[in-house]
Parts: structure tokens; sequence; C-alpha cells
């Protein structure tokens, strides 16, 4: 007998059973998994840089439907080993949905629809469809975390562009001016919306034009450079036209229409060059006959594996179900210490307006420090979850459109407390509009997270601590502590955290460490 199989209905009966044990595999999937692809969709729907992936599951179906012919020539074959790699990644949901961390979950279960593939309809089948197979994952929403990076990046090039222009500038973080204004970098203006959207079309442009592997992989590069080179002259562009306007053009809504339509004529030459190079897709190969004594698999095997697949990737699932679900909802009763060498600033307005979506509690407190405030706010988080956890974007002092402060620099120190170095974050803020007027508002920021009885100013590490803790059944409690204090030297404030950090912080430490022991 041969793999390949000359007469359609040789193959009719092990391809309707693999097809019907995969369907039943997906579906099996898609209602464990139900809140992970309703979350993923969610975002599609309300995120215009994730937009496009609302394409991707059609275009993926296009591609398989492409290869049918070819696939007829193929018997299915399932393979029991690929059960370990869907239990692993099954695992690593289970992990991710703990942590709360969107990306890895729906990467997960990304995962498992493609390689749910080679576990039931075998290695040779799947070796046909992997580029679509593959392109399954542009439609998990993940990116954002080059937002920082590109806005950064997009600044620099804007300011020495604009400057190499004879124009005079002057920059402080993401905000500089110049003559005729000021103007400022923000998330829209990064880029990534189009790094995103022009690697996967280039993606598939590649794959579709080319059939040689350099040609497609130097085609998928190019995908990427180019959007962040036209994003940095899209933006230069913009404050140029601005600036000889008089900033009646190019500013408001209708330079981010302007940006759009350059983008999409810079992608429209990238391809239309990338054709050039066009190759005729190649021959798909022919499976080599099989060894004596090998048969076309039993109907009873290719079930087998569908339905163990389907019971392993259930198993975290129920888990997560089950730890996600506490005996009982508890409040947090948390408040700040009183210290008699540093009286409590009553009345006073916080200088910030924090935003901790999803905190079981939050207390703020301003204190007379060395001939300055210094103001205590402290984030409590119990029972962590996708909307509410410890380490995420939405969790800020000041955000990227906050009208009033702007994040001009960041970094991170560390001091010596009790025998131990507690590492802290450190920022500093100008008042809006401070460039332009010369009116040098300036805020001062120390933050450390604080976990399980434990400092960090690293996401991840805070997040694995929380995971472990929750799965020893100890809980996921944990802490934002932040402090600022406002002054225009910058010694002054630095002196005057560090000294309030290295006295009091140990006593906030203890309100938290009482806070997490009542439930």
């Amino acid at each position: 007998m041969s793999a390949v199989l000359n007469a359609p209905t040789a193959g009719a009966t092990p391809w309707r059973h693999a097809l019907a044990a995969l369907g039943l595999l997906f579906v099996a999937i898609l209602l464990l998994y139900r809140d992970t692809f309703a979350a993923m969709y969610g975002i599609w729907m309300r995120s215009d840089t994730f937009a496009h992936a609302v394409l991707v599951p059609p275009i993926v179906l296009w591609l398989v439907w492409r290869r049918r012919e070819e696939l007829r020539r193929f018997a299915p074959r399932p393979q029991r080993w690929m059960l370990l790699p869907m239990a692993l990644v099954a695992s690593g949901w289970l992990i991710g949905d703990l942590a709360g961390v969107n990306a890895v979950t729906q990467l997960c279960v990304t995962a498992l629809l493609v390689l749910a593939v080679p576990a039931v309809l075998g290695l040779a089948v799947t070796r046909l469809i992997a580029f679509p197979l593959a392109f399954l994952f542009f439609m998990v929403p993940i990116g954002d975390f080059l937002l920082p990076l590109m806005m950064e990046a997009t600044a620099d090039f804007t300011v020495a562009a604009v400057a190499l222009s004879g124009v005079p500038v002057y920059r402080e973080g993401l905000q500089f001016v110049i003559p005729s204004g000021a103007w400022s970098v923000v998330e829209a203006c990064s880029g990534v919306r189009y790094l995103i959207a022009s690697f996967m079309v280039g993606t598939l442009f590649a794959y579709l034009n080319y059939s040689t592997l350099w040609r497609r992989l130097v085609f998928c590069v190019v995908a990427l450079l180019v959007p962040v080179l036209a994003n940095w002259l899209r933006a230069y562009m913009i404050v140029m036209l601005g600036h000889l306007s008089g900033n009646t053009i190019a500013v408001g809504v209708d330079h981010l229409i302007y940006g759009w339509v350059f983008f999409g004529v810079v992608i429209l030459l990238m391809f239309l060059i990338g054709s050039r190079w066009s190759e005729p897709e190649a021959a798909a190969g022919v499976p080599a006959p099989l060894h004596a004594g090998q048969i076309e698999p039993a109907p009873v095997a290719t079930w087998g594996v569908a339905l163990l697949a389907a019971a392993l990737v259930s198993a975290p699932s129920a888990a997560a179900w089950q730890l996600g679900h506490p005996a009982r909802e508890s409040t947090v009763s948390l408040t700040l210490p009183d210290f008699p060498d540093a009286p409590e600033a009553k009345g006073q307005t916080p200088l910030l307006n924090p935003t901790f979506p999803g905190a079981a509690a939050q207390a703020t407190r301003s204190y007379i420090v060395d001939g300055g405030l210094v103001t205590v706010h402290v984030a409590y988080f119990r029972h962590q979850g996708y909307g509410a956890k410890l380490a995420s974007s939405e969790n800020a002092l000041v955000r990227s459109d906050d009208k009033k402060w702007n994040r001009v620099a960041s970094g991170q120190s560390s001091l010596a407390l009790e025998g131990r170095d507690v590492p802290l974050r450190t920022a500093e803020m100008i008042g809006v509009g401070a460039l332009h007027a010369g009116n040098r508002q300036r805020v001062d920021v120390r933050q450390v997270l604080w976990v399980g009885g434990r400092f960090t100013i690293n996401d991840h590490w805070a997040t694995a601590l929380g995971v472990f803790s929750r799965l020893a059944g100890l809980g996921d409690d944990g802490a934002i502590v932040s402090l600022y204090t406002q002054d225009e030297d910058k010694q002054v404030t630095a002196a005057r955290l560090n000294n309030f950090v290295a006295r009091r912080l140990p006593a906030i430490e203890a309100r938290l460490e009482a806070a997490r022991q009542v439930r």
C-alpha cells in the first residue's frame, strides 16, 4: 500500500474520520478556552492596532483550501507523541491564566489549535500546510510592549531630522519645542500599528509570491523595517508641515489621516517593487511510499488521539476554574502609618492622579518632610486577574495622555534597608506646557512592588511570585508603593525621597503585611 492515494475513494474513509476527529478537537478547545478566545476577539474589535487580526482565520482557511488537491494525496496519520507538547502548552496556559497575562494565554490557545493538526492528521499533512498554521499566530494581539521603545525611537529621529533641517529644537523626554509650538510623541505616533499590519501582510505576500526560503525571509525583514522608517518620516513631515504652515495643516485629527495615507502609499510601493522578483510556486512534493507492513490508520486510532487530546487540554481549564473562584471574597483594610517626625499634611490635594484599575484597596497620604511634601500612594491587589493585577501596563501614576503631567525620564536605583537592598523605580515628571512656557514644575518619583513580603521592580518576577504563592495556597496579595515630591532641584527631591524610604518604608511594609494576614 502507498501513502499516495491515486483514487479519491481510496482516501475517503481515513480523511472522513480524521477531519471529523479534528473538528471535534477544535470544538473542544474553543469551548474549554472560550473566555480566552472571547478576550482575543474583544481586543480585535476595540483596538485599531489589532483590527486586522479578524481577517486571519478566513485567510488561513483560504490558504489551506488552496492546497486541497495536494492534501488528498496524503493519508492522515495520528501522532500520539504530539499529546505531550499539547499537555505542556495547556499547562502554560494555566500559568498565564493565573498570572492574568493575555499574551501568554492567547498564544497558548492558538498553539493548541496548531498542535491539534499534527496530532490528528500527522506530520506529512502538517508540513504541507505549515505556513497557514504559522500564520494563525497573527491573530494573537501582541506587540504593545514595543510602544515605549518605538515612541522613544520616533522622538529621537524626529528631533534629529528637525534639527538637521535648520529648525531650533529643545527636547525633554517625549516632548519637544520648536519656534512655532510644542509637540509630543504619543502612543498613536509610535508606529506599532503600522509595523504589525505591515509584517502580517508582508509575510502573506512573501509566501504567495516567492518559492525560495531566502527571498521570503528577506521580504519579511523588509516588511519589518519599511514601516518603522516610514513612521519616522511621517512624524518628521507632520512636524515640518505644521511648522511651515503656521500650524494650520497636519495638526489634530488630520495628521493621523495623512499618516495612514502615507503609510498606504509606502506599503503599496513595497509590494510593487517586491513583485518584480516574484517566483512561480514550487510544485508540492510527493510523499514516499509506505514500507511493507504499514497500513492506513484505523478510525479507532484517529478518534483515540483526538479524545485523549481533548481530555488532556480540559484538565488545565478545570484547574483554572477551581483556582480562580475563591471560597469567599474578602475586603482589604489598608491604612498608612503616622510618623511623629513627619506630620500629615492635611487638606492637601495630591499632585498626581494615579490609575490602578482593579485594586482591592488604595490609600494616599501626604507628609511634611525636610521642608517639603512627600506623598505616598499604595495600591493593594488581591484575587488578581486580567482586569486587576499588580504588573500591568494599565497601572500608572501618570498616563501618556495626562493633561497635567508628562513623564520625561525613568530609571532605577536601590537603597540599603535593614540589611537588604531595596530596588526602586525612579521617574521624573514635568508639567504639561512647562517646556514652552518656561515653567519648571517638576515631580520626582520612587516606586516599588511588594509581593508576599518581598520588594522588586521586575514585573515578570512579581508575576511569578504571585503565581507561585497562589499555587501554594497562600494567596496572591501584592501592592504597588509609590512616593513622590515636588521641587525644581533634582538633588533636593532625591535626598528627600531617599531619606523617607530609608526611614519609613519598613512601617509601610508592616501595614501591608497586616493587610495580607486579614482575610
